[in-house]
């Protein structure tokens, strides 16, 4: 009976660990033979996303912001979005498609925002997504608005990926959402 208790102790404190070393869901080890594509990269485990609109997505229940770009908006009366603008829902399954279909999904942490959302790279089989919905007209950088985040390297991809694509064909989703949004009072 002894030896029982202690096992179970033993197994508590192995889940508490764990909990502790993977809070969001996510793991620097990943598959067996993963290599991460850059440092501080982390292996995503799809099974554990929910998704959102084409900028953002729930990691284990924990908002994840895409680092490098603005998505058109899609309904989320959470915060005041009651109509999808133009593209939102081709941005948002775009992302999804982009995500599920990866043979491998990374994320690369930055820290969080105002809304306490991770905000995050998101590399699927070593591309950037925020470079794969530039170049498909599906959303507008911000780095030039809000820097490099610390990943001058990736930084410079999602400028260049702007400067090769043409224009979205939709309103700055910023613009968009001054004139859309209804504020909570």
């Amino acid at each position: 009976m002894e030896s029982r208790i202690v096992h179970l102790r033993c197994l508590a404190f192995s889940i508490a660990l764990s909990a502790l070393f993977f809070p969001n869901g996510c793991s620097k080890t990943g598959p067996p033979g993963y290599q991460p594509s850059h440092r501080g990269a982390r292996y995503l485990y799809k099974d554990r996303i929910e998704f959102d609109d084409g900028d953002s997505f729930l990691l284990s229940g924990k908002p994840i912001r895409i680092l490098g770009i603005d998505a058109p908006e899609i309904i989320d009366t959470s915060v005041g979005i009651f109509e999808n603008q133009p593209f939102g829902i081709e941005a948002a399954e775009s992302t999804k498609a982009w995500i599920l279909r990866a043979k491998i999904a990374e994320y690369l942490p930055d820290g969080k925002d105002i809304y306490d959302r991770i905000l995050a790279h998101i590399i699927v089989d070593g591309e950037l997504l925020s470079v794969k919905l530039i170049h498909n007209g599906l959303a507008y950088e911000t780095v030039t608005t809000f820097g490099d985040n610390g990943f001058p390297d990736l930084a410079r991809k999602i400028l260049q990926a702007s400067l090769e694509s043409p224009a979205p064909k939709f309103q700055k989703p910023y613009l968009w959402r001054k004139k859309h949004q209804r504020k909570k009072r």
